[in-house]
């Protein structure tokens, strides 16, 4: 069989010497590790997107108009997406050269100096375009500090997985985005319901950041004392989860690369069009207020993270290959109506927020099974960070972006073609997937 098959159910794998990888350390110690490393970078991940429309706008383009703010926003906004794989390469050089102890310290330390100084930053009014040059710099900084961030915690829990429960181990990582958004999003809403417009634009909004450093510092040495241990070294070294260049990767195994990639776009498109995307259309198009749509994002992260543990049972049952299908058709469905629900005021706006938090949980819950066993046990640690760093550049990044922009000009059925398209891909990476392991076997 070709390593193509990685959207087909596996049966656990084996160590080395048949048994059933350490015992001293188990997929529960695992998955804690990776739920209590995944919430903390999703904290800060939705803590700047927030502000990337709640705030940045106003602090740094001033002198725009309020769209034209938004869309410069995002576009910073982004920058931490493209920065993302060239995080995770040179990161990967590190760790062979010094350690993985290393690696991470550094990359979190990384994470939490950018994401500490934005609280400090004063604005166009006091530093000029060098305020918005700053923040630049210090949102490239998050995404070098996020690729040196991965652990092998996510595959490695994917490999331990008892057989026949890999879907619901490759969920329970997933959790950490709803989390992180539920959390970042409560925050916004205490801190803008409380505090004067004056106080919050002053330092209310700098807070969440304050905090989001504080939570990686607790991360951080969350993860270190379970990776420095004998154990964790033991159980990576059995199942090869160790570091190669992104060069040796990418001509051994660029093909798995891509698919994985594409196999997971339908969800990764969703991601920010149900999250970042609808806080800045309807705080710049709606009526409903900044409260009132956060408040129902908070309730959508606990639709999303009920979807996600949903979709363990489901890819159990169904398949991964099967439950991707499925939900990108669904998402293909949802992406024709999101135009009408949009325009369909107050209850339409929030059905929008609530069918796709619904449908996100439930495809974003398995869309770690695409990137992290569609590798040789060789190029799996380093395969599967590259391979979710390219679905968020490609399927993410420039998300709200576009879908503001063009759905502002030229009409919100340009969201639906940007659903669709993501759809379409997921589906394409599918088939292709399948054809190339047929005309392997």
């Amino acid at each position: 069989m070709s390593s193509l098959s990685h959207l087909h159910d596996h049966p656990e794998e084996l160590t080395p010497d048949g048994e059933h990888g350490a015992h001293d350390v188990s997929p529960g110690d695992i998955a804690v590790g990776v739920v209590i490393g995944r919430a903390s970078e999703y904290f800060d991940f939705f803590v700047y997107g927030i502000a990337s429309v709640l705030v940045f706008p106003r602090l740094l383009f001033p002198f725009a108009s309020p769209l034209e703010a938004q869309l410069w926003s995002f576009a910073i906004f982004s920058l931490a997406f493209v920065a993302r794989p060239f995080g995770t390469a040179i990161s990967m050089n590190i760790q062979r050269r010094w350690g993985l102890t290393t690696k991470l310290t550094g990359a979190l330390f990384l994470l939490g100096t950018c994401t500490v100084t934005i609280a400090f930053l004063q604005g166009y009014a006091a530093q000029g375009e060098q305020a918005i040059v700053i923040l630049v710099l210090l949102r490239i900084g998050q995404g070098l500090a996020l690729g040196g961030s991965w652990d092998g915690l996510p595959s490695l829990l994917a490999m331990s997985a008892p057989q026949g429960k890999r879907g619901w181990y490759a969920m329970l990582g997933q959790l950490g985005a709803p989390i992180g958004f539920i959390i970042a999003s409560s925050l916004f809403v205490f801190l803008y319901g409380n505090l004067s417009e004056g106080d919050f634009f002053s330092w209310g909004w700098r807070y969440p950041f304050f905090v989001a450093f504080a939570i990686n510092v607790v991360a951080l040495f969350s993860r270190l004392r379970m990776v420095v241990t004998p154990e964790y070294v033991e159980l990576l070294e059995k199942r090869e989860l160790e570091p190669v260049s992104a060069r040796e990767i990418i001509k051994a195994q660029g093909d798995n690369m891509l698919i994985g990639a594409f196999a997971a776009l339908a969800s990764f498109a969703l991601f920010h069009i149900v999250t970042v995307f609808p806080l800045s259309w309807l705080h710049l198009f709606s009526q409903q207020s900044v409260i009132q749509v956060l408040s129902f994002q908070i309730f959508g992260g606990f639709l999303i993270a009920a979807g996600i543990v949903a979709s363990g049972a489901i890819a159990d049952k169904l398949g991964r290959r099967r439950t991707l299908g499925s939900l990108a058709t669904m998402i293909a469905v949802y992406s024709g109506f999101a135009p009408t629900l949009l325009k369909g005021g107050a209850l339409g706006e929030d059905l929008f927020i609530l069918l796709g938090c619904m449908l996100l949980g439930l495809s974003y819950g398995q869309s770690s099974g695409s990137v992290t066993s569609n590798f040789l046990p060789k190029y799996r640690y380093v395969g599967a960070a590259l391979t979710a760093d390219m679905a968020w550049l490609v399927g993410a990044a420039f998300a709200p972006l576009v879908a503001l922009g063009l759905s502002a000009k030229f009409g919100l059925g340009f969201l639906s073609l940007y659903l669709l398209s993501g759809a379409a891909a997921t589906l394409g990476a599918l088939r292709l997937s399948r054809t190339l392991e047929a005309s392997k076997d």
